[in-house]
């Protein structure tokens, strides 16, 4: 009887170190390293910048990213292919306005994994709700993870319809006789999150 008790007690103790082992650990992200750069385009071109990362973390699971999320501090937000010192801020203050992203009321943006697929812990398909101006919605897109040492640096193009945003300045989908003052309705994400795995 003490033997069967001794072997449980020992099978029950291995079960616990296992389960221990396999525990999700929060990736700690270096927001310094970590970048967000935005592209909208229009007919008669494009506009592009960066937006600083507020927040963020990777849960990793034996080799494998499980979830996520990461915030955005809309106040940072940039623009970078205008050099002209007052009409870059007339583009930048423009964005904040309640025009696009009405920043004064809705200074953060973030989103946050629900689903994260990879068969090779390196290319992933990422689900996930995108939460922009307070409204939620779903988003898919492919991303890279490189893991090198005890950095991993994950990558992903995030495309986003603006106007289920409730960003509909100049959209062919809202307004009619834009012709070049016409601004597409896709804008897109490039992330790159670098963290340090525990």
């Amino acid at each position: 009887m003490k033997f069967i008790t001794i072997i449980s007690f020992i099978s029950l103790m291995f079960s616990s170190v296992l389960v221990s082992s396999e525990k999700e650990v929060d990736a700690i992200v270096n927001k310094s390293e970590s970048t967000v750069n935005w592209n909208a385009k229009k007919v008669t071109g494009e506009h592009y910048g960066k937006v600083q990362i507020s927040d963020a973390q990777l849960d990793y699971l034996n080799g494998k990213i499980q979830g996520g999320s990461f915030e955005m501090d809309m106040t940072t937000i940039t623009v970078e292919d205008i050099t002209d010192a007052n009409s870059n801020a007339r583009l930048t203050n423009h964005l904040k306005s309640d025009d696009f992203f009405s920043v004064e009321k809705f200074n953060k943006s973030s989103f946050k994994i629900t689903e994260a697929k990879s068969s090779n812990g390196k290319d992933y398909q990422i689900s996930g709700n995108l939460i922009i101006k307070g409204i939620s919605n779903p988003v898919t897109f492919p991303a890279k993870v490189d893991v090198q040492g005890d950095k991993i640096i994950a990558t992903a193009s995030i495309v986003f319809d603006r106007t289920k945003f409730d960003i509909k300045y100049r959209s062919g989908n809202y307004f009619e006789n834009l012709a070049d003052r016409l601004i597409y309705d896709d804008v897109s994400l490039e992330v790159k999150l670098v963290a340090m795995n525990q």
